[in-house]
């Protein structure tokens, strides 16, 4: 008689090896051009020209040094700072109320109104760039991080309510009528119990929009004029140009404008698909 065998547990065996080189080759080929930059930040010019991709014969610190005792690295991390905290706050503070309302009130246009954000996902910030320009200009808010500030809350307040809402729509509807009857008001209710059950989607919008921010470029590339006002990625750009020469300069300067959000990114990573697979439940 013959015996059907079952091959599923020897396919699961050799599929995860697999599934596990792919997933190093993949971490390998976006990491391996980070490593490159910070450790040419440890390099002469002279070692970078002769080898490009070797290691530091000796480890040389004075890049480092120059770049963290210069002021226009530290106003540049300042401005980048207050951008990035500024419209995370709104970014949450917005997205946390019209998701309250989209996902807890019933009102003619409610589907049209949460289309209408999932619709802002489409549309990147590079095809709206000219009329937030003129938009921009016509505000008076050129050369001032106000001018980035207010269009980066809009376009990360699409993603911040497609995240935010399947959260609300998960708290039970008898938790909001036992609060009722116990006489907490609907502001009440929001702040004393949407804010605390929801709080794994707030930090995973409040990430993803700082590190938005942080790197933003386009953005402060065509608002921001004046030195004196540019973020990180901006002054990137202008420390290139001012030491193309000097390369080993120009690395550490952009190893230690990325260092912030990749540390910010690692600690808070676990957060952010925490959060993203709430949503999804949800």
């Amino acid at each position: 008689m013959a015996v059907a065998l079952d091959t599923r547990p020897r396919r699961r065996k050799t599929s995860g090896p697999v599934i596990y080189f792919i997933a190093l080759v993949l971490i390998a080929v976006m990491l391996v051009p980070v490593a490159y930059v910070i450790l040419g930040g440890f390099r002469t010019n002279s070692e970078i020209t002769v080898d490009p991709a070797g290691l530091p014969s000796t480890w040389n610190l004075s890049h480092y040094g120059d770049v963290l005792s210069s002021e226009v690295f530290w106003r540049e991390v300042a401005n980048s700072l207050i951008t990035a905290v500024v419209t995370t706050f709104f970014v949450v503070a917005l997205g946390l109320m019209a998701s309250f309302v989209l996902a807890r009130y019933s009102f003619r246009g409610r589907g049209f109104m949460y289309a209408l954000f999932s619709a802002g996902l489409m549309f990147p910030l590079a095809v709206a760039i000219t009329p937030l320009y003129i938009l921009v200009r016509t505000l008076g808010l050129m050369n001032s991080l106000g001018g980035v500030i207010v269009p980066q809350i809009a376009f990360a307040l699409p993603l911040t309510i497609i995240i935010l809402v399947p959260f609300l729509q998960a708290i039970p509807r008898e938790l909001q009528e036992a609060a009722a009857i116990d006489g907490c008001s609907r502001i009440g209710f929001f702040w004393r119990m949407v804010i605390p059950l929801s709080k794994p989607g707030v930090i995973t919008v409040a990430i993803l929009a700082f590190i938005q921010s942080w790197n933003s470029y386009i953005l402060p590339l065509f608002i921001l004029n004046n030195e004196a006002s540019y973020t990180l990625p901006l002054g990137v750009q202008a420390f290139a140009s001012q030491y193309s020469v000097d390369t080993a300069k120009v690395l550490a300067f952009t190893s230690l404008s990325m260092i912030p959000a990749l540390v910010f990114f690692s600690l808070f990573e676990r957060r952010i698909v925490g959060g993203l697979t709430g949503a999804v439940k949800g």
